[in-house]
């Protein structure tokens, strides 16, 4: 599991403290999405071998020197995810990650995505869809992504969808700064 950390930095010769503001982004999607593979990418700049996740990983991701987001990472396996509810309390974004090479599992996403969006901690969220994967020669483009997940239904909210590869570490701190300007937009 990834620890989080507090980071408070000194400014004016050590007069004040200025803490970093911190904003709780929620990590969720199906199981083998690539979602603990993607938030070690993140937080470590390397690929780790994972395991599936029972309960959650969560880590700091520095963006710039006056932002910071805590992420957690919460398992997708079919058991979890009734008590993925539990982890919306103070979330400031969702990022519900795909394995955009997996055609047969996108009815599943839709389906999921439909359910935890539903949820009243959730309403006026801002959602950010990684397309995963994207380094596989089977990975489908976002528009059949974002059809596949019903993503121009939710015209109330405030979303986005971008390709990324956990493994390459291809568009993930792209992906995560659009995560912080959409929380600041809602």
């Amino acid at each position: 599991m990834f620890q989080s950390k507090v980071q408070i930095t000194r400014t004016g010769g050590g007069k004040s403290l200025v803490c970093k503001q911190k904003e709780s982004v929620i990590l969720m999607g199906l199981d083998s999405a690539g979602k603990s593979t993607l938030l070690a990418r993140l937080l470590t700049g390397q690929v780790m071998e994972t395991t599936p996740t029972i309960g959650f990983n969560v880590g700091t991701l520095d963006l710039d020197k006056k932002t910071s987001l805590t992420v957690w990472d919460v398992g997708g396996q079919k058991s979890m995810r009734p008590n993925w509810r539990y982890y919306l309390d103070n979330c400031k974004a969702l990022v519900f990650v795909v394995d955009s090479s997996d055609r047969t599992r996108m009815p599943e996403a839709q389906k999921a995505l439909k359910k935890i969006l539903s949820d009243e901690k959730l309403q006026g969220i801002p959602l950010m869809v990684l397309a995963n994967k994207k380094d596989l020669p089977t990975c489908m483009t976002i528009r059949e992504i974002s059809n596949q997940l019903d993503l121009p239904s939710y015209s109330e909210r405030l979303w986005e969808i971008q390709a990324c590869s956990a493994l390459k570490g291809l568009g993930l701190q792209q992906a995560f700064m659009s995560v912080s300007k959409l929380i600041k937009k809602s």
